[in-house]
């Protein structure tokens, strides 16, 4: 540990989940650790991300399922959402929170900082025209929305401000094919909008299991949404009652709201890094080696703008295994290969693992189990909604190397089953066990013949 030569032994840059993770543990180690915050405690998971998001799908279900109830002898009257209780309900839970973040680390003994931190030199930085230094300094300031320029783009929302609109959208067009978009599509449809999604692509949610992009999408039509894919946003103008949109595609519309969700980039627009020499991956994220160490040797980075899953359980675990790194016992950088996800889309998606054509080129002669079903609840709710199970096997050792599924709670599903995959557990393990019956999830260890 560092004497009185730095005013601090760690400083970390942004209050985000890795950063408060990696501060409160270095902090609790014996870090003299200061923490440099310039917008909300918590980053963007807790303020703009999967906090308020994970509450907005709660809320967009209740409609469908007031439907639903007809079919189990419920009557109803007919239901009227108000976005207003949701949206202030949502920001009182949310400064709960931001409060919690700040009391962790006050707690754990770390200094926290309101401030826009620049760099100034080796080991140095300055917050609000006073210079810190510290033995370490770790980046953590997280990703951004990304909105491509093109005639009328700065009438476009990103994920940061639809949380808070003053209005509810009733038409709203969505730009973007990946988790982002395809969560609010679910969302806004959910809660009474007419929800256009459109990707510029063949096919939305790149990176996932093939089959899983073209299950999706079409469960995702049957819910109302207005999926366009090849089509992508060439202008927006300002219309008589709203905004007009025209597509690549030669197509229009008029909408009320435009979300753009094409994509996140590192927030280091104005840390003043090109006074360093920090390395870039090829994408445009920080380079790092396994203790997170940047091309410079006093400056760390982990957590989104690192370029790997931009996933708060990763952010976290990477938070953690820095700080035991560095004043700890030592160890490992979090393994992953096997990191278990979920899209919160209507229905869910969870998967951990390889998609069927990553499996492919890693491991070659596969066995696919397959199978896909209507979920019990909509015997009698009526909902016309599937669901879909998927294991990916390697032929010569009999390990799933892949857990695919879209539907009802995928992510709690899911979450459990991850815990085998990153165990190594194989086919005949899965038909080992006993399901629980009658659960979506027992599919998972009933499925017996391949499918290919």
């Amino acid at each position: 540990m560092s004497t009185a030569v730095f005013d601090y032994d760690l400083l970390v840059i942004g209050a985000g989940s890795g950063g408060v993770r990696a501060a409160r543990t270095a902090a609790s180690l014996g870090a003299r650790v200061a923490v440099v915050e310039d917008r909300y405690m918590g980053g963007t998971c807790v303020n703009v991300g999967c906090v308020p998001k994970k509450l907005y799908v709660y809320a967009s279900e209740f409609g469908k399922g007031f439907v639903d109830a007809g079919g189990f002898g419920w009557e109803t009257p007919e239901p009227a959402f108000d976005w207003a209780t949701l949206r202030d309900n949502k920001k009182t839970e949310i400064s709960r929170l931001n409060a919690i973040y700040q009391r962790l680390l006050e707690t754990a003994g770390a200094t926290v900082i309101d401030g826009r931190a620049h760099i100034h030199d080796r080991h140095s930085i300055e917050v609000n025209g006073t210079q810190l230094t510290a033995e370490k300094v770790l980046l953590a300031t997280g990703t951004w929305p990304y909105i491509p320029a093109f005639p009328g783009s700065e009438y476009a929302l990103t994920s940061n401000e639809i949380f808070d609109l003053p209005e509810f959208p009733q038409r709203l067009l969505i730009i973007g094919g990946g988790y982002i978009a395809t969560e609010f599509a679910g969302i806004f449809n959910g809660l009474g909008s007419k929800v256009t999604q459109t990707y510029r692509g063949d096919l939305f949610m790149r990176g996932f299991d093939g089959d899983v992009r073209t299950f999706l999408a079409a469960e995702i039509r049957k819910t109302g949404v207005d999926l366009r894919f090849n089509a992508n946003p060439q202008a927006i103008e300002i219309g008589g009652q709203g905004y007009h949109v025209t597509l690549d595609n030669g197509s229009t519309l008029e909408v009320d709201s435009i979300l753009c969700a094409t994509g996140r980039r590192p927030n280091i627009h104005d840390l003043n890094l090109e006074e360093t020499d920090i390395q870039y991956t090829p994408q445009g994220f920080i380079a790092v080696d396994e203790r997170f160490q940047t091309s410079e040797s006093w400056l760390y980075a982990l957590g989104d703008l690192t370029g790997g899953p931009q996933l708060t359980p990763v952010a976290l675990a990477q938070g953690t295994a820095f700080a035991h790194q560095h004043y700890g016992s030592g160890g490992d950088a979090p393994e992953l290969e096997y990191v278990p996800t979920a899209v919160f889309s209507q229905p869910n998606v969870g998967t951990v693992g390889y998609t069927e054509e990553q499996a492919e080129q890693l491991f070659g002669e596969l066995r696919i189990f397959q199978s896909d079903f209507r979920p019990m609840k909509h015997t009698l709710s009526g909902r016309d909604e599937r669901s879909l199970m998927k294991l990916i096997v390697e032929a010569a050792t009999d390990r799933v190397v892949g857990l695919h599924m879209v539907g009802p709670d995928a992510g709690e599903i899911v979450q459990g089953m991850a815990i085998a995959i990153q165990m190594g557990a194989t086919k005949a393990d899965f038909d080992r066990t006993i399901g629980i019956h009658p659960t979506a999830a027992e599919e998972f260890v009933t499925l017996r013949e391949p499918v290919r």
